[in-house]
Order: C-alpha cells, then sequence, then structure tokens
C-alpha cells in the first residue's frame, strides 16, 4: 500500500508573501501573543476619554479657582493655556498611544534610554489610585447616609455634635432681625463630616492614625469591587459601563442646574462666580493656576491616555476627538461653576452671611458645603442622593483609567504571560491597592489623604510631561513624529501643533516646575500642620517618581555594547519592533521590521484583503516616497 499522502501537503499554502504576523492561522500566530483587544463600539473611547477627563476637579476645584482668580478673568488664561499645554499634549499622548498600540511602559521603545519615563508614570498612577478610590468611598458612604426621610447632618443634637453647632434652621425659626454671630460656630454638615464619617478627633495627627473606621473600610472594599467589576474584561468591559457613567452626570449636572438657578439668590453666587477682575491678570498666579487647572483636568502625563488610544484602530481620527474631548471638557467646568454658585448663593442669603464665607474648594465643599445647602431644599434626600450619585459616576471612570493605565503597561511588557489570565493579574492589583489604602480609613487616615493628594502627582507628574515632550521632539525627532500622525491619519500636523510642541507646552510647563518649586508651601488640613517628617515623605513620593528617569537609563545603557556613548546612542534610538503593531499597517522605514516579519511590502497584505488601494494606502505609497527623497537628499 502507498503511504498516505501527509496532511500538510494537502492544505492550501498561502505564499510567505501574504501571511502577516497579525493573521491568527499559520505557524506564527500560534507564536504570538494572545491578542491585545480594541474597542468594540464606536464611541467606547471617545466616551472613556471623556469620563476620564471629566472628574471631581470639574466640580470641586475649577469653580472655586476662578472665583479666587479673577472670576470670569480667569477663562481668559484659562483657554490660553488649555491652547498651548492643553490640546497639543493632549493630541501627543493620544497619537503615541494610537500608533504604537502599547502600554505607558512599552510604548518607550521608542527611545529605550527614556523608559524610566513610563516607569515614573506608573509609580504615580498606583499612589493617585490608592487615595482616589478613597475619596469614592466617602462618595458612597454619603450615597447610603442620603437614603433617609431625613438627612442625618441636617440637626444638631447627635451624639457626635458639640455645643459649638449652630442650626440653620433655628436661626430661621428665632427671629431674623437679630443678627447670629456665627464665626464661632460649627455648622450640623460639617461636624457629621469631621466628628462622625472621619472620627478626626480619635487621632491626634499623621504620626497617630488611630483605629480603622470599619464602615469607611467597607465603602472602600465596596469601591475597589465596583472598579474591579467594571475593569474585568478590560476596555471591552469598562467600554461599556462608559456609556453610563461618562453621559449621566450630565444629567444630573443640568437638574441640579436648573434646580439652582431657580432658587432665591442664585443669582448673588452666579455674579460672584463670574464678576470679571481684570486686574488679576497682571498676576502670574493666575496664569500659573489657569495651567495647573488645564494639566490636572485634562489627565495628561498619567498615561490613561495613551492606554485608551492603544485599543484604536490604526486610523481612528484622534484629531477630531482632541478637540470634543477637551474642549467639552472646558464647558463641563463652567457648567459646573453655575450649578455650584448659585446654590451657595442662595446658601449665604439663608444664613446671612457673604458668598465668600460658605464658598469652599475639594472636599470641603463636596463633604461639608454642599450637603448643608441640600439640607434647606425641600425633598432634601433626594438632591443630596442626586448630587452624590454624579459624584459616584464622576470619579468612577477617571478610577477604570488609573487601574487600566497599570493592567496595560504590566501585561504590554509581559504580554505571553500575563494576557491571558488579565482578569486575575487585575484582582491582584486591585487587592494590593485596596490593603495599601486602608491606612486612610483610620481616624487619621484624612491626614495621609491630603499628603497623597498633595504629593502623589505634583513636580514628579510635571517632569515626566516635559521629559515625554522634549524626548518626542528632540530625539525621536519632531519630522519623524509628524510623519508618523501622517501615515495614520492621512496628513502632518500644522505649524500650531509643531510650535507647541517645540517650543510653548514644554516651556509652560517649566515655569509651572519652577512655580511650583519656589512658591512651595507645606501641606495643612484646617489648623492642623504636618510634621517635618510627613513632608519630607511626601517630597519622597515626588522624587521618587522623577527617579525612575535615571535608573531607567541606567538600565538601557548596561543592555547594550560598546563605549559609553554608543551605549548612550543606540539606546536612544528606537527599538527595531517599533511602530504600528499590525503588519499591514506598517509602511516605509517600519516594513518588514517586526519579529517573524516575511512580507518585503505590507501593501500587498493590503490589497489581498480589501482589494484595491484606499486612501490610506495613498497616503502610505506618498510617505514611502517622501522618505526615499529625504534619503536621497542627506546622502547627497
Amino acid at each position: 500500500l502507498p503511504s498516505p499522502i501527509p496532511q500538510s501537503l494537502t492544505q492550501p499554502v498561502t505564499p510567505d508573501l501574504l501571511v502577516s504576523p497579525s493573521s491568527q492561522d499559520g505557524d506564527l500566530g500560534s507564536e504570538c501573543p494572545e491578542d491585545r483587544g480594541n474597542w468594540t463600539g464606536r464611541l467606547d473611547f471617545l466616551l472613556s476619554c471623556i469620563g476620564y477627563c471629566v472628574g471631581l476637579g470639574n466640580v470641586w476645584r475649577f469653580p472655586y479657582r476662578a472665583y479666587t482668580n479673577g472670576g470670569g478673568a480667569f477663562l481668559v488664561p484659562y483657554f490660553i493655556m488649555l491652547a498651548i499645554c492643553g490640546i497639543p499634549i493632549f493630541f501627543m499622548e493620544l497619537s503615541l498611544g494610537q500608533f504604537s498600540s502599547l502600554g505607558p511602559l512599552a510604548v518607550w521603545k521608542i527611545s529605550p534610554l527614556f523608559k524610566g519615563v513610563g516607569m515614573g508614570t506608573i509609580l504615580i498612577v498606583s499612589l493617585v489610585a490608592i487615595y482616589y478610590n478613597m475619596i469614592i468611598a466617602y462618595v458612597l458612604f454619603y450615597l447610603f447616609a442620603s437614603l433617609t426621610s431625613d438627612l442625618p447632618w441636617q440637626h444638631c443634637g447627635n451624639w457626635w455634635n458639640t455645643e459649638l453647632c449652630l442650626d440653620h434652621h433655628v436661626i430661621k425659626a428665632g427671629n431674623s432681625s437679630l443678627p447670629v454671630n456665627i464665626s464661632n460656630t460649627v455648622s450640623p454638615s460639617e461636624e457629621y463630616w469631621s466628628r462622625y464619617v472621619l472620627h478626626i478627633q480619635g487621632s491626634s495627627g499623621i504620626g497617630d492614625p488611630g483605629r480603622i473606621r470599619w464602615n469607611l473600610c467597607l465603602c472602600l472594599l465596596l469601591s475597589w469591587t465596583i472598579v474591579y467589576l467594571c475593569i474585568l474584561k478590560g476596555v471591552k468591559s469598562s467600554g461599556k459601563v462608559v456609556y453610563f457613567t461618562a453621559t449621566f452626570p450630565y444629567l444630573i449636572l443640568v437638574m441640579l442646574l436648573i434646580r439652582g438657578v431657580t432658587l432665591e439668590g442664585a443669582w448673588k453666587g452666579i455674579q460672584f462666580y463670574l464678576t470679571p477682575q481684570f486686574d488679576h491678570l497682571l498676576s502670574s498666579k493666575v496664569w500659573i493656576e489657569a495651567a495647573l487647572q488645564i494639566f490636572y483636568s485634562l489627565g495628561v502625563g498619567f498615561g490613561g491616555l495613551l492606554t485608551f488610544a492603544s485599543y484604536n484602530t490604526f486610523h481612528q481620527n484622534i484629531y477630531r476627538d482632541t478637540f470634543i474631548v477637551t474642549l467639552g471638557n472646558a464647558i463641563t467646568s463652567i457648567l459646573a461653576g453655575f450649578a455650584i454658585f448659585s446654590v451657595l448663593g442662595y446658601m449665604s442669603q439663608e444664613l446671612g452671611v457673604p458668598v465668600n464665607q460658605v464658598a469652599k474648594a475639594g472636599p470641603g465643599l463636596a463633604f461639608v458645603v454642599y450637603p448643608q445647602a441640600m439640607t434647606m431644599l425641600p425633598l432634601s434626600p433626594f438632591w443630596s442622593f442626586l448630587f452624590f450619585f454624579m459624584l459616584l459616576t464622576l470619579g468612577l471612570d477617571s478610577q477604570f483609567a488609573f487601574m487600566e493605565t497599570i493592567v496595560t503597561a504590566v501585561t504590554d511588557e509581559f504580554p505571553y504571560y500575563l494576557r491571558p489570565k488579565k482578569a486575575s493579574f487585575s484582582a491582584i492589583i486591585c487587592i494590593a491597592l485596596f490593603l495599601m489604602g486602608l491606612i486612610l480609613t483610620t481616624e487619621g487616615g484624612m491626614y495621609w489623604l491630603v499628603l497623597l493628594d498633595d504629593y502623589s502627582a505634583g513636580f514628579g507628574l510635571m517632569v515626566v510631561v516635559i521629559t515625554t515632550c522634549l524626548v518626542v521632539t528632540r530625539v525621536y525627532g519632531m519630522k519623524r513624529f509628524c510623519r508618523d500622525i501622517h501615515m495614520m491619519l492621512g496628513f502632518k500636523p500644522g505649524p500650531y501643533f509643531r510650535a507647541c510642541w517645540m517650543v510653548l507646552s514644554p516651556a509652560t510647563m517649566m515655569a509651572l516646575l519652577v512655580y511650583n518649586i519656589v512658591k512651595y508651601q507645606p501641606s495643612e488640613y484646617g489648623n492642623y500642620c504636618f510634621p517635618t517628617w510627613a513632608e519630607v515623605l511626601g517630597i519622597l513620593m515626588g522624587v521618587l517618581s522623577c527617579l525612575m528617569i535615571p535608573v531607567g537609563m541606567v538600565a538601557a545603557v548596561l543592555q547594550e555594547e560598546g563605549t559609553l556613548w554608543e551605549r548612550v546612542q543606540q539606546a536612544s534610538r528606537p527599538a527595531m519592533d517599533w511602530g504600528p503593531s499590525l503588519e499591514e499597517n506598517r509602511t516605509g522605514v517600519y516594513v518588514a521590521s517586526l519579529a517573524g516579519s516575511q512580507s518585503p511590502k505590507p501593501l500587498m497584505v493590503h490589497m489581498r484583503k480589501y482589494g484595491g488601494i484606499t486612501s490610506y494606502e495613498n497616503t502610505a505609497m506618498q510617505v514611502d516616497r517622501e522618505m526615499e527623497e529625504e534619503d536621497e537628499e542627506e546622502s547627497m
């Protein structure tokens, strides 16, 4: 009997030319790590970016910053700073992520010498994720406390109240013609926050955290559980959750805005918020505050934008998305100011005090002033629930981004081991960060939260962004970067973007950094000043993320060969496999530089797949021609 024909010979054979590593069949497919995945819907990416950028800061930082820095006049430096260092850096980060389809660590194949920048980013994001989820835990606590017919912070006379507690309902019921001195009194909402929720009287300071508050601990556990369930399947699950968490806050914000504007005395607050004081514009502080607000509000430098863009298809129009998200974020901040200050105006009229005595920023606004204002409204538990539900949805999608950044960064470094086990790996990270955050649930936890808030993403984050900007434009090269964007979007960035990337954005960031160092003020919480060791610990947090950069440089140089200068030069060049992740998108210098690549021209793969040449192939061919001309010019 003739021996049977081997099965492999009966299979149709695809010529090597047409095999791309992105195809899952053939021997090459088995060598590839598990697929990273992409966004599943058209709006997933856009809504995730909006949800990430529009966070708690839009509600509790922007309105207060605007009112203390010249009211309506603050919008001038705000929009100028948005144009100089907001939009360009936002677009740069999205371009890097989408072009390479890599997370914030692996993206440094662009220049392995600077991989430490990615390590610094991950350190900053991890610290921020720890305390940001604690704020979400406080919001959950208040959300549950609002599920009553009578809000618990409405009256004095509870076990946590002191003799200083003064109930505004009592003032109204009494003879209103007699002025009441409220300077030495405390509102019931303030005592509820500090003496009941935080139980801060049980701690003498940051060095004496006291006991764990179990109700806060359970809220923190719940918030980590919610976050884990939403990022369980990576962007496939979080990309669906944001359809709710990114849009619902707008609905509530509009409801709160309509309710606020119809209150008596609302215009007093709005006038206070928007009256322009143009003399403020001559002060450098106002410009710095505007730049800081843009910087933190858009979330540049945290790696979240880069991570989200890395799950896009290669030709997604991120240019359009950049303007939608950045301008939408600015408009949301201004809208939130109306919602907040209309209520503060009403409150100041009820209490008979000027608006500036009730206006606060940060947790003081969210957990003391606004809840107190809610008690003055009819149906107060309903409005309170809505307000805290809005804060919950605002906080959650920013937290998804922080977690997705950490998980993506590490799984992209070890795709073979971690990508198939992404859910378990996410669980380990959530548990680890929950355990680290337990100190924030103690009686002195607020001191630790303030310390983390002040230092974790301060000057360290600015150093990361400045370095990224300089590496992309100076080391990698502006010409190359613009060519990559041309290949991806079909057009080159205009002179506005190039000028910002080369000079304006890094210069503004440098000014911010110098200002932060020169005007350094020790942290404080209320009347409590932090001890020196706590200050040093905080500064170390910032320095540690900066130190990652030289550590990464040393590691990169040691892996190369030759003299020191040769090693530095080799380490600063892009890695061999830098470029688009799918072979059909690799044209020009990126052809056949992927491991296992057999294809002389990925264009052939494309033509076989789609038939004919698309506009993007035209662009690719044009880019190839331009590069050949450039090479000829250089050789001449």
